[in-house]
């Protein structure tokens, strides 16, 4: 398999998963040109376009594309039924396109029907999770994130999270305020602001090292706790990362 990272509007990746014939899956396409060009210039076949939720910079060039490939098949969840969706999906479906096989996975938090697409190591979880941060609650709760970011947290660890957004600079940058005495996530810091004073993508990443620089991933970690307030052990986890989700939308 070749994954394909395509940037798109501000700072969206449209993902391409390509097996060995050169037929790809498209991952949530924010626009159509830039997907149409890679397609042309690296003599690709579109398989299938996957959609992981309904917001328009995951699903803006579905018309497009479709324009182009009509007879293109798209996959996800109901809340995109009127963005072009041909086949509606649900938790544990598998989707089987030639030599692919995703396994969907339900993700409720940053919208009611955010779903993911896995097949091994490849993980295109949209806005659930970034790295080094989660998705912002537009529709879901915090309790339904947290539960969304532990259901990907029990994927094996060498797990690619293909992401939606560069945020990762952003996502550090609170994770070093909420950590300071962190050396791990220092370290981190200071490589991601190399790849990105240098133009360089930083996903995608892989869920080992989530775990150890994702604060969103480590709300049972004792001096997050303190630091963002919290007596330790006193409340929930959920709670924990329902504080720390707020703080993240305050920072």
């Amino acid at each position: 398999m070749e994954l394909i990272r395509i940037p798109a509007l501000s700072d969206n990746y449209i993902w391409l998963l390509c097996d060995e014939n050169k037929h790809c899956a498209i991952i949530d396409p924010a626009e159509s040109q830039p997907v149409i060009d890679i397609l042309a210039t690296n003599q690709l076949i579109p398989a299938a376009i996957l959609l992981t939720h309904h917001h328009y910079d995951h699903v803006g060039g579905v018309p497009g594309l479709l324009k182009q490939y009509p007879e293109l098949p798209v996959y996800g969840p109901e809340e995109t039924q009127d963005k072009g969706t041909t086949h509606i999906v649900y938790e544990n479906n598998t989707v089987e396109i030639g030599s692919f096989s995703f396994q969907v996975i339900e993700l409720p938090g940053h919208t009611l029907g955010h779903i993911a697409f896995y097949q091994a190591p490849y993980l295109f979880c949209g806005d659930t999770l970034f790295s080094g941060g989660c998705g912002r609650l537009f529709e879901g709760t915090a309790e339904q994130m947290f539960s969304s970011l532990e259901k990907i947290s029990l994927l094996p660890d060498d797990t690619l999270i293909c992401c939606a957004h560069e945020y990762t600079a952003a996502n550090m940058k609170f994770a070093k305020a909420v950590l300071p005495d962190n050396p791990i996530i220092h370290n981190y810091y200071q490589e991601i602001l190399k790849l990105r004073e240098n133009n360089l993508a930083t996903v995608p990443t892989n869920l080992q090292t989530e775990k150890k620089i994702n604060v969103f991933l480590n709300c049972h970690n004792i001096d997050l706790q303190k630091n963002i307030g919290i007596k330790p052990n006193s409340i929930p986890l959920s709670a924990t990362f329902q504080h720390l989700r707020a703080y993240k939308d305050r920072f």
